[in-house]
């Protein structure tokens, strides 16, 4: 049975066929709520179409899947309720241009609007900032992301972070609307050695506290559930690029328009 918080992830035989070939096929995972789990192949081996399918963003071909209960593809909408995305290049990164202060402003002011209850809404301002303001602390300590410690606080540039410093901001950026799944792409990429080893130990500590995690990377930590991607020719890397997506609205789209596929469902 689920947590209050976390979402177990089950899949059987879970496929996604593109236009070129299959993004992946096959593949199996019985994971609790609160798991770390761990999507591991080369680039160009569907890992990201794996972790879009398995939050909702990508409709699968065949098999069949739950996240906290809900079924797949039939559920997709619901589960992009429960699943908030970290980093996924493409679909939710940062804005360069923005500064940390603003990402974290925008992420509250959108929480707020579109997941907010109407009581919420009708709250005194000077309360509802305080909420807003007590869920971006909690993302930020949840993330270990001290934006005083930045070179110029909250006024820092995305563009002038640091790789993981960028990463602990996206997941803040996803954890302020207290997702039950919590997905990040290329979590190791462009890391060293110490900076791939805080990277894990982040999201295990997101994943201790009870969100389920499941993250992209070209090697799986100790102690996750991993689950490996085996394709790694031409059609199964150009299927990465430009299976359909079913956006909030029920269409279908290919590649060119991903971007606004995604956009309807809210930023990183």
């Amino acid at each position: 049975m689920d947590s209050p918080h976390g979402a177990s992830v089950t899949a059987e035989d879970f496929g996604l066929k593109g236009p070129r070939g299959w993004a992946f096929r096959g593949l199996d995972i019985d994971a609790g709520p609160g798991s770390l789990v761990a999507i591991e192949g080369p680039s160009g081996s569907g890992r990201t179409c794996l972790l879009l399918a398995l939050t909702g963003r990508m409709r699968p071909t065949e098999g069949q899947a739950k996240v906290g209960g809900l079924r797949l593809p039939r559920k997709m909408a619901a589960v992009r309720r429960i699943a908030a995305l970290g980093p996924v290049p493409g679909v939710s990164e940062l804005d360069p241009a923005f500064t940390v202060d603003e990402h974290l402003r925008e992420r509250a002011l959108l929480q707020r609007r579109f997941d907010g209850s109407l009581r919420a809404l009708l709250r005194p301002r000077a309360e509802r900032v305080a909420t807003a303001r007590a869920r971006i602390d909690a993302a930020l300590d949840a993330a270990g992301l001290d934006p005083d410690t930045l070179p110029k606080a909250g006024r820092t540039s995305v563009r002038d972070l640091e790789r993981l410093e960028a990463l602990r901001l996206s997941v803040a950026l996803a954890l302020i609307g207290t997702p039950r799944l919590l997905a990040v792409d290329d979590t190791d990429l462009k890391l060293s050695d110490a900076e791939r080893a805080e990277a894990w130990d982040l999201l295990r500590s997101v994943a201790d506290s009870g969100t389920t995690v499941l993250a992209v990377c070209s090697q799986a930590p100790e102690g996750a559930i991993t689950l490996r991607t085996e394709g790694t020719d031409h059609a199964a890397g150009t299927a990465a690029r430009t299976a359909a997506v079913e956006n909030a609205t029920g269409e279908t789209t290919t590649e060119e328009g991903t971007a606004d596929a995604f956009a309807e469902t809210g930023r990183a």
